[in-house]
């Protein structure tokens, strides 16, 4: 029978390779069961069977993840991604719950605290889980960045998937051994649930260094303007106020945070000179970081049809090439 398949080019049902595959992980036979993954769905691709290469490929990523093999795992994972570029699979709640799926298997651990006597021992320790959490964020970034930009060419909004961006900035903030809060912005305002993103900043305040708590909210705001999401912005910062209230905790006041606020009331009527006198007597907290004003050019620009003083594909563009 097996004979008779093989030579009229049939492949056995995934669920058989699936069962055996998931034996030799179980045995450790990481690295021997990672080929077989990879070319037992590279023959199911060759004949455009892409949802039993697919299953395949879940499978192989989720089962290695469990057993901390976290760099086969992403790498099944970015396989899995670009099957669905190859079989032009449109975007749906069907292919965005297979990469969920992938995305809650990579590791969750949290970095070592509170080292006794910071002996050699302690500090060797302390390098591996480094190096280990650099590797799990780097491994789900590169999935997820794919993801989104499969997302983006077949059917999800131009910018990608918003749920793929969520779980991308909750990953990066979770388990980034060397936090980017600009980068974590960057992904939750073109997400889904600025709820939880004031979850997150009201987190981020709770252990920054002082001057930091200010500007991290003062992005988020800029980050949704400049995409022309007056809505989000005023959201984010009343659930902020809501949220550091349940906490009686105080909100930030500095003239940065006084800037956002006059500025998001400005945005509501046509008033671009206010704009530009707000600009010119906040320009020292504006100041405080380059791509505050940036941002605001391409405010202007989305909101009152300002053409941008320079190009602001610099560091504006650059942020947002998936980070």
């Amino acid at each position: 029978m097996s004979r008779s398949r093989v030579r009229r080019g049939e492949l056995p049902p995934p669920q058989e390779t699936i069962e055996k595959l998931e034996k030799m992980v179980e045995d450790g036979n990481y690295y021997a069961a990672q080929q077989i993954y990879k070319s037992s769905s590279a023959r199911y691709i060759a004949v455009q069977k892409y949802s039993e290469a697919l299953d395949i490929l879940q499978a192989g990523a989720l089962i290695q993840l469990k057993h901390g093999q976290v760099t086969c795992g992403a790498e099944l994972a970015l396989l899995l991604v670009e099957t669905l570029v190859k079989g032009k699979l449109p975007y749906s709640e069907e292919t965005l719950d297979l990469l969920r799926k992938i995305y809650q298997g990579f590791p969750k651990i949290p970095l070592p605290q509170n080292f006794g006597d910071h002996d050699d021992d302690d500090m060797q320790k302390l390098s591996e889980a480094l190096m280990a959490a650099k590797v799990r964020v780097e491994s789900c970034s590169s999935f997820l960045k794919a993801a989104i930009r499969w997302s983006a060419e077949f059917g999800a909004p131009k910018s990608g998937s918003p749920q793929l961006h969520d779980m991308l900035a909750e990953y990066l903030y979770s388990e980034s051994p060397e936090l980017d809060m600009t980068k974590v912005s960057s992904h939750f305002v073109r997400g889904s649930d600025p709820k939880k993103f004031a979850s997150t900043l009201v987190n981020f305040m709770g252990k920054c260094y002082p001057g930091e708590d200010d500007a991290a909210i003062a992005r988020a705001v800029l980050l949704y303007l400049s995409q022309g999401n007056l809505r989000d912005a005023n959201y984010l910062m009343d659930e902020l106020k809501k949220q550091l209230e349940c906490k009686q905790l105080d909100f930030p006041r500095s003239d940065l945070i006084q800037f956002i606020e006059y500025l998001l009331r400005t945005l509501e009527r046509d008033a671009f000179p206010l704009l530009k006198i707000l600009r010119q007597k906040y320009k020292s907290s504006i100041d405080r970081e380059p791509l505050f004003d940036e941002l605001l050019d391409e405010i202007a620009e989305k909101f009152y049809g300002v053409r941008r003083r320079s190009g602001l594909q610099g560091i504006f563009g650059d942020l947002f090439k998936m980070m």
